[in-house]
């Protein structure tokens, strides 16, 4: 099985926009790709104001086209971001509810943290490649995290394209999954993750209810674009239904290990405010970790998305 530490070949993506720019991106505020298997950064764009219709659709359209938005420059407040957040659709609270934003549920605090003894928030989120929520039955259309406070080195996120890595899958691996179901559970590395860190406190027998194991299709249809696209991580994902456990775990570590080949990868370093906005349903994405001495406080909401197909 893939590990958690980021890939030395990946060699870190600045945010320097790629020489081309969306032919409609007169109007208040740019779309920019980056120069990376994916993802787009965002310039102008003021989410503590109301956004128009107009606006809101070229954001949507956007993000669909580019897997991950780069939004800079946010001084936004928790209430506005889940605003935002909710024009995609339903928000969903994490079963951690240790870790939500008092006043806010529907924000999970990521940091790093602790405060009298206590961690604020999850400080191992990301920890291994996943989809946010792939472990329910409707998993996440996107999450959104916004840089609250920033350590001085590290934290990067990288991201991984589901789509390319569909459609770079030699012929007989395709074949081989294509149609097939796997398992997904949050519990999957939960114990393992128990012993690394004290960021994992034991569940409540209402919250194991919460993340009961469910089965998705290990190559997923975009539900807006049509785009097939692998859907299993080394976080979640158990087995394939219907294959001996060799077999099935075998075939899991090929699919794993293909996902996350560099040239799949857009690594994101974070600026002040940044505000990112990535699509569950096209990515894999990893928190590669910083020097636990240094503060790292984050705002994630994640929308409710659609049963796989």
């Amino acid at each position: 099985m893939t590990t958690a530490t980021a890939p030395a070949s990946v060699s870190r993506q600045h945010s320097a926009p790629h020489p081309a720019v969306h032919a409609c991106d007169a109007g208040r505020f740019e779309i920019r790709p980056l120069a990376a298997p994916l993802g787009a950064e965002v310039i102008g764009l003021d989410l503590s104001q109301p956004l128009t219709q107009a606006d809101f659709a070229r954001i949507h359209r956007a993000h669909l086209d580019h897997h991950v938005l780069v939004i800079r420059d946010q001084r936004i407040t928790p209430s506005q971001q889940i605003a935002f957040s909710r024009r995609f659709g339903p928000l969903q609270v994490h079963v951690l509810h240790q870790f939500q934003l008092p006043g806010h549920p529907e924000v999970l605090v990521v940091s790093n943290v602790v405060e009298n003894g206590k961690p604020i928030g999850l400080g191992d989120a990301g920890h291994f490649w996943h989809s946010d929520l792939s472990y329910k039955e409707r998993p996440s259309l996107g999450s959104l995290l916004h840089a609250r406070e920033l350590p001085a080195e590290g934290g990067d996120t990288l991201f991984a394209n589901m789509h390319l890595a569909w459609d770079t899958l030699p012929a007989a691996l395709q074949r081989a999954v294509d149609g097939r179901q796997a398992e997904h559970t949050y519990l999957a590395r939960y114990a393992e993750l128990q012993q690394r860190s004290p960021w994992r406190p034991d569940l409540t027998p209402e919250q194991v209810a919460q993340v009961r194991p469910v089965l998705q299709p290990v190559v997923r249809t975009h539900p807006e674009t049509g785009r097939k696209a692998l859907f299993v991580s080394e976080h979640f994902t158990t087995r394939i239904v219907g294959l001996p456990e060799d077999e099935s775990r075998a075939l899991l570590d090929q699919l794993f290990a293909h996902s996350v080949r560099p040239a799949h990868i857009y690594r994101h370093r974070w600026q002040p405010h940044d505000l990112v906005f990535w699509d569950n349903r096209s990515l894999l994405h990893l928190a590669a970790g910083c020097p636990p001495h240094l503060r790292r406080v984050m705002y994630r909401t994640t929308i409710e998305g659609d049963v796989p197909r």
